[in-house]
């Protein structure tokens, strides 16, 4: 059975509201489905859609208790397309990341709101001066689900040696059949309903803090795709939804996690 850290997660449903910018997007049409989880091939043409009505960044990092400003504007990205941004941190420490956050995100965004459960944080943050976007979205007309954070999921059957070999050539693709949280899914146990971008990425954990190699502690863990970000449209007659991409972010080095980001753009169909 797969170790599910729960407690470094947060899931819920959010119901946004028919903001108008400009229209388009849709489900990629290469995917494959499991009877928890539809896999959903990212469209890496372009960042975000310009006709989209509302793009959100979801992010989503184990920050291993450390915190630097340097870490957090390489979290939150120099461009800044999309409208909402959502940032999910676990194992955060106690003191300096709301103001951090807040700063790295400047001019652009201004912070929303937040959510905090001990080391378990979650920042919403809006275009500054978007008042009439925070009107709308309180609006609450279709609905969008989400579940991001360090999930815990292993890989399966595979010793250690085999999985860097294999990491190391590029060729991890050959172990998302071996991904504990797919499996579950596959079995229908977890996350019906839900998505998720393709596994292209390396694994993103465990790696020595402050560099891009994987554990070498007496431990020497398996690589694993400990970090996820799923997501959930109950609406469809009236949502269509675009992943316009699914990565990790390497080149922060504070944690021995490395961030996960998504790109999700959303159309109303009828608006």
């Amino acid at each position: 059975m797969p170790t599910m850290g729960n407690k470094n997660s947060m899931c819920g449903l959010k119901r946004f509201p028919n903001y108008k910018k400009s229209p388009i997007g849709s489900f990629a049409k290469n995917s494959s489905s499991h009877d928890g989880i539809k896999t959903i091939e990212a469209v890496n043409s372009c960042s975000f859609s310009r006709k989209a009505d509302l793009c959100i960044r979801i992010i989503t990092w184990n920050m291993n208790g450390n915190v630097s400003y340097e870490d957090l504007v390489e979290l939150v990205g120099k461009e800044r397309k999309f409208d909402l941004l959502v940032v999910g941190l676990q194992e955060a420490p106690k003191a300096n990341v709301d103001q951090l956050l807040q700063t790295a995100s400047s001019p652009t965004h201004e912070l929303l709101g937040k959510a905090k459960l001990q080391s378990v944080q979650l920042y919403l943050f809006g275009p500054k001066n978007s008042h009439t976007l925070v009107k709308e979205l309180k609006a609450e007309r279709y609905s969008v689900g989400g579940c991001g954070g360090d999930l815990n999921y292993r890989i399966q059957d595979v010793s250690n040696h085999p999985v860097r070999s294999l990491i190391q050539n590029h060729l991890q693709s050959v172990l998302v059949s071996k991904d504990q949280l797919l499996q579950e899914a596959e079995r229908g146990e977890i996350f019906k309903g839900y998505s998720e971008g393709t596994l292209g990425f390396k694994p993103t954990y465990k790696y020595n803090v402050g560099s891009s190699d994987y554990d070498t502690s007496h431990k020497i863990r398996v690589p694993a795709w400990t970090d996820r970000i799923l997501f959930k449209i109950q609406d469809t007659d009236n949502i269509q939804a675009t992943l316009h991409s699914y990565d990790s972010i390497d080149q922060v080095y504070g944690s021995d996690h490395k961030p996960v980001k998504a790109d999700l753009c959303l159309k109303w169909v009828n608006s």
